[in-house]
């Protein structure tokens, strides 16, 4: 059974790919995740505040009393001597390059333009087969307009693909007004794939302490339906490649995602749920699927279900709304008269 597919123009052995997550921060992990059958793996997120906090109590705490003694300038080492900026994960991209024989995906979430290009271009000279931006960007600023933080999405895919020669993915949200006129414009701006969708975390209140609170919350199936119906849209439509990205537990998930039209599928909550050999799982069931019904490759099923292939394209779009709220039949509750009646 042929399980081979194309994404961001790398041959994988499969559709299936180890998301960002903190599992995949080990190298004993990374190579594991190889042995079961992981087509990619997509490195955790690099977070340009993170190192840049870093280097600032670093500068901070070698200031401290500089001018109290003439020695205190010793007390710290020379500022090159610390292992600052990305260099942890970059040696991990470079010993996750060398140690496995699939793409290894190294993650970015950059917060001003200089991080995004230095970053991405220090990824791609560390070995990373592509590099993930995981744009996460909340226009909390009022004054804001949407084509402004449509350009700031675009500016970023520009200035990235200006310094690397390695395919770049770009992981949006959900939240533009045009879902497709954006996804065309990131790729006319020079993204070779994008990932739908990118889950925002959002903030809850603690009653009792009133306090905001922030937790992760693993995905879950009901949350595919998004992505499934931008994925079945895009299909064809736009030249990139296209990765689902939420909600997968299950090998059935794999498969509306495929049948949308995804070239591939990243799972990252559904291994931090059941663990690393979770993908095995998803990789039989998807061959096991297939074989059932004598398909011999990802071809005959890919995109099949998608907006341009679907003998009745309504259902993705508002007609199918009208007719579904239509045929709906609520089941109301009891009158409570009327059961008393009965009784």
């Amino acid at each position: 059974m042929n399980l081979r597919t194309r994404y961001l123009g790398l041959d994988l052995r499969n559709p299936l790919i180890a998301g960002a997550g903190p599992l995949n921060g080990q190298l004993d992990n990374i190579r594991r995740l190889e042995d079961l059958g992981a087509g990619a793996i997509v490195l955790p997120s690099i977070f340009e505040e993170q190192i840049e906090h870093e280097q600032g109590m670093i500068d901070q705490l070698s200031t401290i009393g500089i001018d109290s003694y003439g020695e205190a300038l010793t007390y710290f080492p020379a500022q090159t001597t610390y292992a600052l900026d990305p260099e942890p994960y970059l040696g991990l991209l470079r010993q996750a390059a060398t140690a496995v024989d699939i793409p290894i995906i190294a993650s970015l979430n950059g917060f001003t333009n200089q991080g995004w290009v230095q970053y991405a271009w220090q990824m791609e000279q560390a070995g990373a087969s592509a590099i993930e931006l995981n744009i996460y960007f909340i226009p909390s600023d009022l004054s804001l307009s949407g084509r402004d933080v449509e350009q700031r999405y675009i500016d970023i895919v520009k200035a990235v693909k200006g310094v690397v020669t390695c395919p770049v993915a770009v992981k949006i949200g959900p939240y533009f007004s045009a879902v497709g006129h954006m996804a065309q414009q990131l790729v006319h701006a020079g993204a070779d794939g994008l990932v739908l969708f990118n889950r925002f975390y959002e903030p809850d209140i603690d009653l009792a302490r009133l306090q905001l609170v922030s937790d992760l919350e693993l995905s879950r199936p009901y949350e595919i339906r998004l992505p499934l119906l931008w994925i079945g849209v895009l299909s064809g439509r736009v030249k990139a490649s296209l990765a689902a990205s939420t909600g997968v537990d299950s090998v059935d998930e794999v498969l509306k995602y495929l049948l949308a039209g995804a070239d591939v599928v990243m799972t990252t909550s559904s291994l931090l749920r059941h663990g690393i050999g979770h993908i095995k799982e998803l990789l039989d069931g998807l061959r096991t699927w297939l074989d059932a019904r004598n398909l011999e490759s990802l071809a005959s099923i890919r995109g099949r279900m998608s907006h341009l292939n679907v003998e009745d394209p309504t259902a993705f779009n508002r007609a199918n709304y009208i007719k579904t709220v239509h045929d709906y039949r609520a089941v109301s509750a009891p009158n409570p008269a009327e059961s008393n009646g009965r009784r």
